[in-house]
């Protein structure tokens, strides 16, 4: 139910028990800084070597933050649990969109599937009894981040610790449901992001194939992207919020969506929510 007053947040839940572990990855990299500043103070002629291992350290860490499956700077949900069984997660990111949306809603109703959109809560809140109806048509809504910032990847632990907690007040007023998910704008992101999402108990979550319905325009590539290969497990990515449009202006996801609910029920698969399919985090992982 949402607040009483339209303008008090719902608080945030206490952290999440037992301390952040630090991923292997950024474990090496400490021990590399160490290691390469004890060589430079005290082994003649080693600062060379010594500055170029932790530019070449550094490189790795913002490769690993630009690949957004990599699993190098924390925890990353790519597919579902195995107790999910024979399921497949259809996530939707960028909305909602009052155009987009509700066409994408009625299909989904019409193939009698529930999928999980990942909100922009500004476009949430801005929309908000179209954001209201996709949880009370039986969908998901979970986090994606306040305002799409394009340098959200390059923000320090405040800056990314204020774009998601914003974005889950935000959310969770005008839906009345938690968020226990976030995928980050364009699955970028540093290595200060996880410590963060371990004290607010959200999953990391990217996809395992997406079809590139922002970029690309043709229908039958995005569907072949995302049902080549499909197999129990997989979450999908589609976008109903910055929609490519084909040369009639119709939305690309509007076009593809029949065709690969229909492979799913070919193969058996059972379309769910990151809700139903994927426990809190509420443990350190």
């Amino acid at each position: 139910m949402p607040p009483a007053h339209p303008h008090q947040p719902y608080p945030l839940p206490d952290p999440e028990p037992g301390p952040w572990r630090w991923p292997a990855a950024l474990r090496a990299s400490v021990g590399l800084h160490a290691a390469a500043g004890g060589a430079a103070l005290f082994v003649p002629g080693a600062a060379p070597w010594a500055l170029a291992s932790v530019a070449l350290n550094h490189l790795g860490l913002a490769a690993a933050g630009l690949w957004p499956r990599s699993r190098w700077l924390g925890p990353n949900v790519t597919r579902l649990p195995a107790a999910a069984g024979a399921a497949v997660a259809l996530t939707l990111d960028d909305g909602p969109d009052p155009e987009v949306t509700p066409a994408v809603l009625d299909l989904l109703d019409a193939h009698g599937v529930r999928a999980t959109f990942f909100c922009i809560a500004t476009q949430a809140e801005r929309h908000a009894v179209l954001a209201r109806q996709i949880v009370a048509r039986g969908h998901d809504v979970q986090n994606h981040s306040d305002r799409h910032r394009h340098d959200f990847s390059l923000r320090g632990p405040q800056g990314l610790s204020d774009e998601i907690s914003r974005a889950q007040r935000r959310l969770m007023d005008v839906t009345g449901t938690l968020p226990h998910c976030f995928r980050a704008p364009a699955g970028l992101r540093n290595p200060l992001l996880d410590p963060v999402l371990h004290r607010l108990s959200l999953h990391l979550v990217s996809w395992t194939r997406r079809g590139f319905d922002t970029r690309d325009v043709h229908a039958p590539r995005v569907l072949a992207r995302l049902s080549r290969g499909l197999a129990a497990g997989d979450i999908l990515l589609l976008h109903d919020g910055h929609a490519r449009r084909n040369r009639a202006g119709r939305p690309v996801v509007l076009e593809v969506l029949p065709p690969l609910l229909a492979r799913c029920r070919a193969l058996g698969l059972q379309v769910t929510t990151l809700r139903a399919a994927l426990p809190p985090r509420s443990t350190p992982t």
